[in-house]
């Protein structure tokens, strides 16, 4: 759940924005040909149903955004690998796996592209107040938000496989904490180490791992 790194404002028009560049178009292609390949179109479903929210909250309040800033524009293959290769890796084990990868994505994109529009974000480590922008802080809307993006996968993935409400509420409190640890190792990222792509993968193994110990175990 950290906070959108700050750039700078950017003068962008939404309706051009998170394109993906040749190589990202490229990889994205290669993704879901793999994941229909191990999980058929129910996984592509989930995956492009994924897509088109993100792409929706991104531009929500895009004006406040580029207001402060955190507008992100063209996007590329490194996008592509943080959101895709641990659910990927994740329906190879399960199909409950993958939900639960897809669930914490969608957790982390929630918090970090809404929680920036409410409230003053504070550090997940010191809880004092930190600038809009700064990896590791969130924002108790964010909070929220992290569970409804979460819950909203959860309850597509229930459409879509037919599991039950006690899965779909361990999927979301899973997802919820795999944005939790994103915003964890967001404090690291502030500080040089590692960058977006690597707090992305982090989010979802977080939420691979929980997701086994809960599920397969």
């Amino acid at each position: 759940m950290k906070e959108k790194k700050k750039e700078g404002k950017l003068n962008v028009n939404p309706r051009r924005a998170l394109l993906l560049d040749r190589e990202g178009i490229i990889l994205a292609l290669v993704l879901g040909v793999l994941l229909t390949w191990f999980g058929g179109l129910r996984a592509l479903t989930l995956m492009i149903a994924f897509l088109f929210i993100a792409v929706a909250v991104t531009k929500y309040g895009y004006e406040e955004k580029k207001e402060f800033g955190l507008y992100e524009h063209e996007r590329s293959w490194e996008n592509v690998v943080s959101n895709g290769l641990v659910p990927l890796i994740g329906l190879v084990v399960s199909p409950l796996l993958y939900v639960t990868t897809v669930a914490a994505m969608e957790a982390d994109k929630f918090a970090s592209e809404l929680g920036v529009l409410g409230g003053e974000p504070r550090s997940i480590i010191t809880f004092k107040k930190v600038k809009r922008g700064t990896s590791g802080g969130m924002t108790v809307f964010g909070t929220w938000m992290s569970m409804v993006g979460g819950l909203t996968i959860a309850l597509l993935g229930m459409m879509l496989y037919g599991y039950d409400w006690w899965t779909t509420l361990w999927i979301t409190i899973i997802a919820f904490m795999g944005s939790l640890a994103d915003t964890l190792f967001g404090v690291l990222e502030e500080r040089g180490i590692g960058n977006k792509m690597t707090t992305n993968i982090i989010c979802g193994l977080v939420a691979l791992i929980l997701g086994y110990l809960v599920f397969l175990r």
